[in-house]
């Protein structure tokens, strides 16, 4: 499994448990609020990705709107924290 495979399978389940349902049913265009995630369980996603990959993810609940973080679709949060990951590691 590439790198970006492994992130894209690990953010979804992360969503997934937050959501409480199976990550089959999650698509890249799948919005969180579309899966039933509220602000607070935003949150706990963002906290479950930051320790799952060790990372600090630029995001203020506070100001959500705020860019720094794309979260508009699971596949935009996949996409940043690929961007996030490969920063780590240069």
């Amino acid at each position: 499994m590439q790198e970006n495979d492994f992130i894209a399978a690990r953010v979804t389940e992360i969503i997934a448990e937050q959501a409480m349902i199976e990550p089959s049913d999650i698509t890249h265009d799948s919005r969180l609020t579309d899966l039933g995630i509220d602000s607070l369980g935003l949150v706990e996603c963002i906290f479950g990705i930051e320790e799952a990959f060790g990372i600090s993810v630029p995001f203020n609940a506070n100001t959500p709107e705020q860019p720094g973080f794309d979260i508009s679709s699971v596949g935009a949060i996949i996409a940043e924290v690929e961007k996030l990951v490969a920063r780590q590691a240069a």
